[in-house]
């Protein structure tokens, strides 16, 4: 079979999809080298975080498409391409997609976020326009592909998707992640650049508002009068470390507010190699995210083997397991409660480093990429 893959995704603006697409093209000419996989990118997409150059396999081809995702030509040339290259099936890794194409079509859906929370949806069109869409990327899809049974659920209550056609496949952390890291020379000289205490707690991932980092700090504010730390003794400071979304000033506002400047550390985006180190090194990593389709920076941190406090929602329990501390993500004094608890028991936080690297070893991206061409062989047979 000649499988075309949309490796538009790869790129800064879609990180977790990014990185996704870009782990599945690397594993499955291995996972199923009798195939041709085409990998479809656009060359003037700003790509720091991923090396394309790095994706090389005898039974791969990248081929360039100057055809951005958002474009109208997406609906109009790259089925061209696609028909140009005479694909037997085509894999979309999100919900904007070709939907009139030549050969049939897989599309993942990592969460149906807008669904569950439409007001985080500036306009009503702009709603119309995401179920509208998600609606004929599903219909116009063989099979679907999700990363969680949380998710799973969701398609089948919101977009009454039978649940023959939809297949699960988890996410992993990289092989970067692992533990043993946080003895490493390199992990000290780190934490020393970006200017870290020996103790802190971590948070890694967007500022977007289902994230919830409002009321992680407001958690914070309770932390810090619980515990009576001031300016000259700032306990265990909060770092927060990912892409800062400009749209979303309301976490720094908090911050400012409740005068935690001295206990809350904005980094920003982190080197994607030096991000295993920075895990490494953290006291405990707080997730306290509303809604995620899978939540894949709980498993890297479980990989680094470092405790893990997260929210009790959506599809994370499902991918803790027993290896986390969970609170309720709707009540600061509860996710006070569940920090403090595991930054005081040093034997908890070691059960739960040790749980954490049991639990991942459930989720492998060889599994998942073994999985995911499965489905390209039932998809790719359902022409009609």
């Amino acid at each position: 079979m000649r499988i075309g893959i949309d490796g538009r995704y790869i790129q800064d603006h879609f990180p977790g999809i990014g990185r996704y697409t870009y782990n599945l093209v690397r594993e499955l000419p291995l996972a199923d080298p009798v195939h041709e996989y085409l990998l479809y990118v656009d060359p003037e997409q700003t790509n720091s975080r991923f090396d394309l150059s790095s994706l090389r396999a005898s039974n791969l081809t990248i081929v360039p498409v100057r055809i951005p995702v958002f474009s109208p030509r997406t609906q109009s040339m790259l089925p061209l391409q696609l028909a140009k290259d005479k694909l037997d099936l085509f894999h979309s890794p999100y919900y904007v997609m070709p939907y009139l194409l030549p050969c049939p079509a897989v599309v993942t859906i990592h969460d149906l976020n807008s669904a569950r929370y439409p007001e985080t949806i500036p306009s009503r069109m702009s709603r119309r326009i995401f179920k509208v869409t998600t609606w004929l990327a599903l219909k116009t899809s063989k099979a679907v592909l999700t990363v969680s049974f949380f998710a799973k659920r969701d398609l089948m209550d919101y977009y009454r998707v039978p649940p023959e056609k939809i297949t699960v496949t988890y996410e992993a952390a990289d092989a970067r992640y692992r533990s043993g890291l946080a003895a490493d020379a390199r992990a000290a000289a780190i934490v020393r650049r970006l200017g870290l205490p020996a103790r802190y707690a971590l948070y890694v991932g967007i500022n977007k508002p289902l994230k919830n980092l409002v009321r992680l700090i407001e958690a914070w504010s309770l932390l810090v009068e619980r515990h009576r730390w001031n300016e000259s003794d700032t306990g265990v400071p909060l770092v927060l470390a990912g892409h800062e979304d400009n749209r979303f000033p309301e976490v720094r506002e908090r911050v400012a507010q409740l005068g935690l400047e001295k206990h809350v550390q904005f980094l920003g985006a982190v080197d994607e190699e030096d991000q295993p180190y920075l895990y490494a090194r953290a006291e405990v990593f707080v997730f306290p995210s509303l809604l995620e389709g899978f939540g894949l920076p709980v498993v890297e941190a479980m990989a680094c083997g470092v405790p893990v406090v997260c929210s009790n929602s959506s599809s994370l329990p499902e991918v803790v397991g027993d290896a986390a501390v969970t609170f309720d993500p709707l009540s600061a004094k509860d996710m006070a409660d569940a920090v403090s608890l595991t930054l005081k028991d040093g034997e908890l936080r070691l059960v739960l480093a040790q749980r954490g690297l049991a639990r991942t070893q459930s989720f492998s991206w060889q599994r998942m990429a073994a999985e995911t061409s499965r489905v390209y062989h039932c998809a790719a047979k359902r022409r009609s």
